[in-house]
């Protein structure tokens, strides 16, 4: 069934449900800023970049989308292929890429492929989840210890003795402004789940390099102001040997934007009690992308962090979802310049612990107690994806997890016998 959520919700809406989807709109989208902002920094986009798909992609997402209480945007997971997507095609590649991801993705949803999200083993998207969150936690040591490199390569195995080079360029200050943010995050997450303590941590540690007069960077120092509207639509570059280019790349982030919104719809019904539609959940992950990418802006999915944090703070239908794009927009055209203030090092403290809490460190355990060759699955595409490429890494894993379990299957005995000779 691919009719949106939003349409079978609305029959029963009352002025109180609105109320309580307000007020966890606004709480998401207090949430969804400043990750949105680091998540595109990190992605080697600019941080306007990101206001622009949780605007867009936030609001189609709810619109269209198979889930009561999925909430979209950009996420971590697109991190690592994004940079590498603009390394190598600029960001108008990225943008075509996000672009043809869409039609894919509506493609999948018109032919129900949502509910094939069940062969994709488990242990590979642990292993590539925790790959993910390695690298995006790598990429913010230079920001989160003040480290003076004017390019962080984005190999892995460059990366980190690049970094260690640079060791003596250590900043104490930017270091303590991203250890008191982190501190604070962990701390109000703790004593006020339901606060929007990401906000509140990142504007206090900026607040302090600016009291302070600390010599750390800012999102205004080294990206300049972000704009206070949105930019006009616009197609993006369709020629056949872009188009050609690209498709592995639009694969990719199609393939991740279905199963974390899938994933994410999933961990939402046990929070609810509810029942998501996955095939109009592709579609609606379909029409985000692709308008997100009419907008220029990055790839969009449900977001695990953010649907959660709606459903604590009290949304019941996908209309808090599109209050939560809602208030973004407003906050981007009313308040774009104080943004400038926010300290590099409070954005990369955010990020860090988003990479922490990706890996899900409580459930390693039971990882680990696991079957052998599931561990062995989620190791391999871990360290394939840290070390090779995301695109190697979802490929073998895929096809090694699936030989495993068609292994595993019981051989049924055959009627048919060796004639007699």
């Amino acid at each position: 069934m691919r009719q949106p959520k939003i349409l079978t919700t609305i029959k029963t809406y009352s002025w109180q449900i609105f109320m309580g989807d307000v007020l966890a709109g606004a709480t998401v989208a207090m949430v969804a800023l400043p990750l949105s902002l680091a998540i595109a920094i990190a992605s080697g986009a600019d941080p306007a970049k990101g206001v622009v798909t949780a605007i867009v992609g936030g609001l189609l997402i709810s619109l269209f989308g198979g889930s009561r209480v999925q909430v979209g945007g950009p996420t971590g997971a697109f991190i690592v292929v994004v940079f590498g997507v603009i390394a190598q095609y600029g960001y108008d590649g990225l943008v075509l890429a996000t672009f043809m991801a869409g039609i894919i993705l509506l493609i999948g949803g018109y032919f129900r492929a949502g509910n094939l999200i069940a062969f994709v083993p488990e242990a590979v998207v642990n292993g590539f989840t925790i790959g993910i969150g390695v690298i995006i936690a790598t990429s913010q040591l230079k920001d989160f210890l003040g480290l003076d490199l004017d390019k962080v390569p984005a190999d892995f195995l460059e990366k980190i003795p690049a970094l260690w080079q640079v060791r003596q360029t250590f900043s104490l200050a930017t270091f303590s402004i991203a250890l008191c943010t982190l501190i604070l995050i962990v701390f109000l997450r703790r004593m006020a789940p339901r606060f929007p303590g990401l906000i509140v941590a990142v504007g206090v540690g900026s607040a302090l390099v600016a009291f302070l007069s600390l010599p750390v960077d800012t999102l205004g120092s080294r990206f300049g102001d972000l704009p206070s509207q949105l930019p006009w639509p616009q197609l993006p570059d369709l020629s056949l040997s872009r188009i050609v280019d690209l498709l592995p790349s639009a694969f990719i982030i199609a393939f991740l934007a279905a199963v974390e919104s899938l994933l994410s719809a999933m961990v939402a019904d046990k929070m609810i009690e509810g029942q998501h539609r996955p095939n109009a959940e592709l579609t609606a992950q379909g029409i985000a992308n692709i308008g997100s990418a009419l907008f220029t802006g990055l790839p969009a999915t449900g977001a695990i962090a953010r649907t959660a944090t709606n459903i604590k703070a009290g949304g019941k239908t996908p209309v808090a979802g599109i209050v939560h794009a809602i208030v973004i927009l407003l906050v981007m055209i009313l308040a774009a310049p104080l943004a400038s203030y926010l300290a590099m090092p409070a954005l990369a403290a955010l990020l860090v612990l988003t990479a922490w809490n990706m890996t899900e460190p409580e459930k390693w355990a039971e990882y680990a107690r696991g079957r052998k060759s599931d561990i062995l699955l989620l190791l391999l595409t871990l360290v394939l994806t840290v070390v090779v490429d995301l695109t190697v890494a979802i490929g073998v894993g895929v096809s090694v997890g699936l030989a495993l379990r068609l292994n595993r299957r019981k051989a049924v005995e055959s009627d048919w016998h060796l004639p007699d000779r």
